[in-house]
């Protein structure tokens, strides 16, 4: 009888205890779920909000880290990835002032967007991307997949996807408005008027939002500063998504392969010739736009054809540093241009870099030494008139380091085109001026000697 009293009350308390859990349960899964509905947008990881309309989750949110880029290329219907990462916006609310230009599918303008829920009273400016009347389907599907990429995305650095009019014509395509438009033009009219603490801070915010799409998986593909729109307070932000390459027939100075055009004077080596496009094709680009920024929207290669862009880079030669360029920023673009893509930094360690110089400004005061102009300008010395080593020597004042280029039998000019920084270290040269020196000469000999063997065949 003991016993059976005992066990009585054993399986009472168990019983109770558990029933204490399962309520203690219940309570704070409500509570927490009250918290999040009293939260901003911003604090509710799992719902999308959009003008204080909740939708559905685009992304499984574990944490920030964890949202992945989808390609809208995947989905069956295009209209449903619209559907799913763009705003639908009444046409009634959006107001035309001015046409800016014209793009590949249509106008591209500035106007007024009327917020709701104010009773589209709050009137905010914007750019309006539209299609042009009587487009094809495939041309609608390819104009509205950039609203679907874009709309995957939110940073400072990043444009803003306001939302999209597809239920009326003409179909559009609405960003936030940047001010100062596009940064290579931006550049051209402001021409030595910014410090260059300011230029550094520009690119810092061009490689976060870099790092930012590079954390989503996302590759750009065409990174340049003709794609990076700036506002009224200079920020910069990275714009064109695209859509695909395949489909780009205005890109200046494209190169067309059997997988489409690419721009050849901002992409990476692997990706001109095996259509390998990665974040390290991006950091590459990234070098490049650096080089546009620091010498204020010059052309890359200047007036060079792509295949002596390509050739050119092939045999090692690299833009020089431009004018007045901080030697710290000029080491950072050399970086990104490794021709081993897996040498190069990625996103993340550059800003962090910049991030270093920005803090640190007298970092920024010793500017590269050195700087070649371009070696096919008609005015540039020709560096293949050389008979001899010792003649080239003395022509860039380098003529003590002749014992040390006889000594490893590099006796002839032919030879000279081919040394590498590793070999002049070999050779004992080992001031970092000096190699810079004779490997700007050498440079400047490679790209004339393709200038001249590809006059004739080249197109």
């Amino acid at each position: 009888m003991q016993v059976r009293i005992i066990a009585t009350v054993i399986v009472v308390v168990v019983m109770f205890l558990v029933v204490i859990i399962i309520v203690a349960v219940l309570f704070f899964r409500r509570r927490g779920s009250d918290e999040c509905n009293k939260k901003q947008p911003s604090d509710c990881d799992t719902l999308e909000y959009r003008n204080g309309e909740v939708t559905t989750p685009l992304f499984t949110a574990v944490g920030a880290s964890s949202r992945t880029y989808i390609d809208p290329h995947t989905y069956e219907d295009p209209n449903q990835a619209v559907r799913e990462f763009a705003r639908e916006i009444d046409a009634s609310c959006i107001t035309i002032e001015a046409i800016l230009g014209g793009g590949e599918f249509g106008d591209v303008c500035r106007g007024k967007l009327k917020l709701p829920p104010d009773g589209c009273r709050t009137e905010i400016d914007v750019a309006i991307k539209t299609l042009k009347p009587g487009s094809s389907d495939k041309a609608r599907n390819d104009f509205l997949t950039e609203a679907s990429i874009m709309g995957q995305f939110e940073h400072p650095n990043v444009i803003f996807l306001q939302g999209v009019v597809t239920k009326s014509n003409p179909v559009m395509i609405i960003t936030e408005y940047m001010e100062n438009g596009s940064l290579d033009t931006f550049l051209r009219a402001n021409d030595g008027k910014f410090q260059v603490i300011q230029l550094v801070g520009m690119l810092r915010g061009i490689a976060s939002g870099m790092q930012y799409l590079s954390e989503m998986n996302y590759v750009h593909r065409d990174l340049a500063a003709r794609n990076v729109l700036v506002n009224a307070q200079l920020v910069c932000k990275i714009a064109d998504f695209g859509l695909s390459r395949e489909i780009e027939s205005t890109t200046e100075g494209a190169y067309t392969t059997r997988g489409g055009k690419i721009p050849v004077r901002w992409t990476a080596p692997e990706a001109i010739a095996f259509r390998k496009f990665t974040s390290a094709s991006d950091v590459w680009s990234f070098g490049i736009v650096c080089w546009e920024v620091m010498s204020y929207g010059e052309r890359p290669y200047w007036n060079w054809s792509n295949q002596d862009v390509i050739k050119s880079i092939e045999k090692g030669y690299r833009l020089p540093a431009p004018m007045d360029c901080p030697e710290a920023i000029y080491q950072l673009m050399l970086d990104c241009w490794q021709k081993e893509r897996t040498h190069r930094p990625t996103f993340a360690s550059i800003v962090k870099t910049l991030d270093k110089l920005i803090r640190c400004p007298d970092t920024l005061r010793k500017i590269a030494q050195n700087r070649t102009g371009n070696p096919l300008a008609p005015d540039a010395p020709d560096m293949t008139q050389f008979n001899s080593v010792e003649e080239w020597l003395n022509s860039i004042k380098m003529a003590r380091y002749l014992e040390n280029f006889e000594r490893a039998g590099i006796t002839s000019m032919d030879a000279v085109v081919r040394v590498t920084v590793k070999e002049l270290t070999a050779l004992g040269i080992t001031l970092v001026g000096h190699q810079k020196k004779i490997m700007n000469s050498v440079q400047a000999m490679r790209a004339q000697i393709t200038a001249n063997l590809s006059e004739g065949f080249l197109v």
